[in-house]
């Protein structure tokens, strides 16, 4: 899908007007995601299961080395005309949504399900309805970009 949307982007931006339609209805078609031709999606950022069921707005921009989980939405909130801005290295959950003229800045994690609707610092962790402040990236043992799989065994049950 992100080829698609990279062929999409790169005719979008030098004016050619059938073509970068044709690949969004593509994207739509086969993968049951929105991503607009304009949206700019920086190097080495990943969608996971291929963006499934992904949808973003008109204008997103999202920075380098991002995750974005399936089901993940960007949106505007009207009257605002500013869309989210997402900065480097922000892992975004699945079937979070990040709504309004809000700035998620660089090295961020978005928690699974959670609704964004204020600009983030850099090194925070959000989560929940409306997301807030869980903590803090530098204080994890483990860099989530890395996808480490060393740990045997499950959870423990709830009390």
């Amino acid at each position: 899908m992100l080829l698609l949307h990279r062929i999409a982007h790169f005719l979008y931006k030098k004016n050619i007007p059938f073509f970068p339609k044709l690949m969004e209805a593509l994207i739509f078609l086969i993968f049951n995601s929105r991503i607009p031709s304009d949206v700019s999606i920086g190097k080495g950022s990943k969608f996971a299961y291929q963006g499934l069921s992904t949808l973003l707005v008109k204008g997103t921009v999202i920075g380098e080395n991002c995750i974005i989980g399936m089901r993940a939405t960007t949106g505007r909130k009207f009257p605002y005309k500013n869309v989210p801005r997402i900065g480097d290295k922000v892992w975004i959950g699945v079937n979070s949504v990040i709504i309004g003229p809000v700035i998620i800045e660089d090295n961020v994690i978005i928690a699974p399900n959670s609704v964004v609707n204020k600009s983030v610092p850099e090194y925070k962790i959000v989560g929940g309805n409306p997301a807030k402040i869980i903590g803090d990236v530098r204080n994890l043992d483990y860099d989530v970009f890395s996808n480490p799989k060393y740990k045997e065994g499950f959870s423990k049950y709830l009390n």
